[in-house]
């Protein structure tokens, strides 16, 4: 699979470097005083700094939780997915939706989690009980 490249603005990038490399362990790559890149699990994520952002907060309910949109972020293997969980925990990231299984027993049976990094951008990471079934259509 090729690499994802996605570009966000953020209003703080120092702050928000600090959040991508220490909290999710992302190996920064080149930069300047306006914008930097990070290796994100292997795909590519550039933050823009943009002084004045406005950003709004919209959900869609999914599973009984609302679910932050827009949201990114990259399915991982299961055992991935669960160290991520249990770092996040110990680094005292608060989540919008706690770690947990969603649509068990279902097709697309999936670990997710949902949190904010400090510009406000929701993040998503999950994990396939069968990655096979990663779009599946339900029946």
């Amino acid at each position: 699979m090729r690499p994802f490249h996605l570009a966000i603005p953020v209003s703080n990038l120092s702050i928000c470097k600090k959040f991508y490399r220490e909290i999710l362990e992302c190996e920064e790559g080149r930069s300047s005083e306006k914008w930097v890149d990070f290796n994100f699990f292997g795909h590519q994520l550039v933050l823009h700094e943009k002084k004045e952002l406005k950003s709004e907060t919209i959900s869609n309910p999914v599973d009984d939780h609302n679910v932050p949109v827009p949201h990114f972020g990259v399915v991982l293997e299961w055992e991935q997915w669960e160290l991520l969980a249990k770092k996040l925990r110990l680094k005292n990231i608060k989540f919008i939706i706690e770690p947990y299984i969603r649509f068990k027993g279902k097709i697309g049976e999936q670990a997710t989690m949902f949190f904010l990094d400090p510009e406000n951008n929701a993040l998503e990471f999950k994990s396939f009980k069968d990655i096979d079934q990663l779009f599946e259509k339900t029946k």
